[in-house]
């Protein structure tokens, strides 16, 4: 039985996160999350804080959280916040804020 989280409306670009979780799929527990700390990338946070809820789901059904492993790992584009930024001779630029959500589920080897 797989046990998922989610974290939607992610306030960072899916194309800055998905690098990040790439390198956690497949991956046990520990050593995803060993890989999260060490990160310099600001979407690591976030994901290790998503795979933390993950384990904390499993352990709350009983399940041994000593062989989880990452099963899956997605990010996906949210909506997308529409700014724009005042330019001279009364133009405007658009600025995309856009967001992700992050789904991560984990499951006994």
């Amino acid at each position: 039985m797989a046990f998922t989280s989610k974290h939607r409306m992610a306030r960072i670009s899916p194309t800055k996160a998905r690098p990040v979780i790439d390198m956690i799929r497949g991956k046990s527990v520990e050593e995803a999350s060993v890989i999260l700390q060490m990160s310099k990338r600001r979407a690591a946070v976030l994901i290790k804080a998503v795979l933390d809820a993950a384990v904390a789901n499993a352990d709350q059904a009983e399940a041994n959280v000593r062989r989880l492993v990452v099963t899956q790992a997605t990010v996906d584009s949210g909506p997308t916040m529409k700014r724009f930024q005042p330019k001279d001779r009364g133009r405007a630029h658009s600025i995309l804020k856009r967001t992700s959500h992050i789904t991560v589920a984990v499951d006994t080897k």
